[in-house]
């Protein structure tokens, strides 16, 4: 089986290197760039399975660096932060990343979250929460098996992680679904995860599938409004 390959983009040398060697003892291929000009053309250059963006980057930054990513591609992107500024997490993570880690961190736990956005990518089964078949709330019709979303007659766009929410939500249309059951079935953290990343998913969801489609539960967390046929 191929090994996934990760896109690094890092400008200190010395976190570049020290990752670069703990994720391919992992198994991972890595290629890396050193400033966000070098990282776009690095990922058209190499397709990756996953882009792993630090945040300030010379030349170009990981937030704009990402914009342009998903100009063009749907491929997980996760941010790394020197500061676990709200700030900063949320601009990234609007920017279309889908997960977000905070330096320093732990090589453990940066592999299991790359696994974990590469789990993302693959078409959820009904054991995840995820429906087969066709579907359709209001104006909206999802092909789960060919991971195809149409709005008004109209294409959708969605990465991997909102198709998955997305699904989530339709498995259990009225339910309200708390922060930590998305983390857990969508995001598959088995540990505490930041809510700001369900928060920023949802509102990007609600963009593209209708701002009426899902309802916020002051206090609970989100559910899906309308039955799902």
């Amino acid at each position: 089986m191929e090994r996934a390959h990760v896109l690094f983009v890092e400008d200190d040398d010395v976190i570049r290197e020290a990752t670069q060697l703990s994720l391919e003892r992992d198994g991972f291929r890595v290629s890396v760039a050193a400033d966000g000009r070098a990282g776009l053309d690095a990922f058209f250059a190499v397709q990756p399975d996953v882009a792993l963006l630090d945040v300030m980057l010379p030349g170009m930054n990981g937030v704009s660096l990402c914009r342009r990513i998903r100009e063009h591609s749907l491929v997980p992107v996760i941010m790394l932060s020197a500061r676990d500024d709200p700030v900063d997490v949320v601009v990234g993570l609007e920017a279309g990343a889908d997960d977000y880690i905070t330096k320093p961190f732990d090589s453990a736990v940066l592999t299991a979250r790359i696994r974990a956005a590469l789990r993302r990518t693959e078409t959820p089964s009904p054991a995840e929460g995820g429906r087969t078949g066709p579907l359709r709330f209001g104006t909206v019709e999802v092909d789960p098996d060919g991971v195809r979303v149409v709005r008004d007659g109209e294409p959708v766009a969605l990465t991997p992680t909102e198709m998955r929410l997305l699904l989530r939500f339709a498995a259990s249309p009225g339910t309200v679904l708390s922060r930590d059951i998305l983390l857990e079935s969508v995001w598959n953290y088995q540990w505490g995860g930041d809510s700001r990343v369900v928060d920023v998913h949802v509102q990007r969801l609600r963009n593209k599938i209708g701002a009426d489609r899902i309802e916020t539960v002051r206090g609970f967390g989100y559910k899906l409004l309308g039955d799902v046929r």
